[in-house]
């Protein structure tokens, strides 16, 4: 997640008259949806051969080189002022650092399809926290209905009538928590960051540069060095990162400034399906009933709180002269 995740519906753009992407955009949907969705399976994959925060580290190096390489080719700097990258630290910290760790640690003892979708309860956490900390986010019949079923299906997924049995409460608990961190960062971001005017793609070059310091800073207390690189785990992180962090956030500028945040944000509900499909098609991860069935009801909830009134939504739909988007 970076700065480019946050609620892209406060901040819409539109592509520049006459110009056109070289791919159309249902094809760059779908490529953001495999990318993310395979990120999970890139997280287990990663643990097996390193620690979670070294996991992180790497995840973050590969994206950051990724970002900086796309900054070089658009001749982007970095930004300027003391103040701008104290709140680019706590961005990277809410965004970045906390929530990758936290799901790799989580990735040791649950498998990639519960985290896949643990990390679609991000919009259900999001409304909680908007509700009391955003004043222009008013509940709704249908909101509140949305945040009901939502965790109605968590539950579902977890096997609450059975009391929990199997589950691994640690690490369910941690995948919870860094959904709970991204909706957390996003409202930071959008009561310091958005609307600054500062380029998106310089914002988030600084945030992944910022949360690899981070890491690299706290990996060696918690890590020792590994007596050897085991190959498919290495590269594993490197499409985490290069992929998953790095490419990904590219693509979905373009999807928020061709078909708008609205339909932009739709691959968040598209991430628990690949996630949960590929571990059980690659990784040979068990599946029960309650776990797609519980799924779809937690997407349900979720989309339902993210709907808007039409008034509203026609008001966001617009464009906004002299703002640029700051903000999965």
């Amino acid at each position: 997640m970076s700065i480019a995740a946050t609620r892209p519906a406060d901040t819409a753009t539109t592509v520049p008259p006459g110009r056109r992407a070289a791919l159309d955009w249902r094809i760059r949907f779908a490529v953001l949806s495999l990318i993310w969705g395979f990120s999970f399976l890139f997280i287990k994959v990663g643990t097996q051969g390193y620690a979670p925060f070294q996991v992180t580290f790497g995840r973050l190096l590969f994206g950051t080189a990724m970002l900086a390489a796309a900054m070089a080719v658009k001749r982007e700097r970095l930004p300027r002022g003391a103040r701008t990258w104290g709140h680019l630290t706590v961005a990277a910290f809410l965004l970045n650092a906390l929530p990758f760790s936290l799901f790799a640690y989580a990735e040791l003892t649950i498998p990639s399809t519960l985290a896949g979708i643990c990390n679609a309860t991000s919009p259900l956490w999001g409304m909680v926290l908007s509700l009391v900390a955003l004043s222009e986010d008013r509940p709704t019949r249908r909101r509140v209905a949305g945040l009901g079923l939502g965790f109605l299906g968590v539950l579902t997924v977890l096997g609450a009538w059975q009391g929990f049995q199997g589950l691994d409460v640690t690490g369910t608990v941690m995948a919870l928590l860094a959904s709970l961190s991204y909706p957390v960062g996003w409202i930071y971001v959008r009561r310091t960051l958005a609307g600054t005017g500062r380029s998106h793609l310089s914002l988030t070059g600084a945030q992944l540069l910022l949360a690899t310091v981070q890491l690299a800073v706290v990996t060696p207390l918690f890590t020792s060095l590994p007596h050897h690189l085991p190959l498919v785990p290495l590269l594993a992180v490197a499409a985490l990162g290069a992929l998953g962090t790095g490419l990904a956030v590219l693509i979905q500028y373009g999807l928020v400034a061709e078909v708008g945040p609205t339909t932009a944000q739709m691959v968040t509900y598209f991430i628990p399906v690949i996630a949960a499909a590929a571990g059980v098609a690659i990784l040979d991860e068990s599946l029960t009933w309650s776990t797609p069935v519980g799924a779809i009801v937690v997407l349900a909830g979720a989309a339902l709180t993210q709907a808007r009134p039409k008034s509203a939504a026609r008001d966001r739909a617009r464009p906004r002269a002299a703002t640029k988007r700051t903000t999965p």
